[in-house]
């Protein structure tokens, strides 16, 4: 059977470490920055368009396009990556993680939406190990971080980013990554009826 897992995540939460692990645990493929190279493919668009406007917004509608009805570049890296999002769920089980997946894939069975946070201090030791940030930083950084995530999700879709309610397990990083991993493996293969 075929399925796919989407998992939105605070900044340091580790939720890509964490989709990655279990992605790898249950043998198929992890989707993040991949998407772009995806995306690109099809799209026309060049990898540095993708990058400059990963996950970001600019309005709808680009300055000149207020009048001609242009789509920004912003919404069209969104619209590419919608595409290669569906064209992966329709391809192979898989994890992917941010990008409005669990939006994009909404209408289509066997989807598992995750969600994973952690507490301010938590997120500030992972940032500061992982990404370089400078620890007397970091929580702001941190925070700028998940509004554009908060802006870019509520944006582009009709729900509230982070909102329990949306997500069909939403789980605390404090528990520690392989913890997580483990909890959400255990869950999907419950969910999903897998050996």
């Amino acid at each position: 059977m075929k399925y796919v897992i989407t998992i939105g995540r605070e900044y340091g939460s580790g939720g890509r470490f964490i989709g990655k692990k279990v992605a790898d645990t249950l043998g198929i493929p992890f989707y993040d920055n991949e998407l772009i190279t995806e995306a690109c493919k099809d799209s026309g668009l060049s990898p540095a368009v993708f990058e400059t406007f990963d996950e970001k917004t600019d309005g709808f509608f680009s300055g000149a396009g207020m009048y001609s009805y242009d789509i920004s570049l912003s919404q069209k890296v969104f619209l590419a990556q919608f595409d290669a999002i569906k064209k992966i769920a329709d391809k192979e089980s898989c994890v992917i993680v941010g990008r409005c997946a669990d939006y994009v894939l909404r209408d289509v069975p066997n989807v598992c939406n995750i969600f994973i946070c952690a507490p301010m201090e938590e997120k500030i030791k992972r940032a500061v190990e992982f990404y370089g940030l400078n620890p007397e930083k970091a929580a702001s950084q941190i925070i700028k971080k998940d509004k554009k995530r908060k802006g870019y999700y509520n944006f582009y879709t009709d729900l509230d980013w982070g909102k329990a309610s949306n997500y069909d397990l939403c789980i605390n990083s404090k528990l520690g990554i392989d913890n997580c991993v483990n909890v959400i493996v255990n869950f999907v293969k419950e969910r999903f009826n897998l050996e």
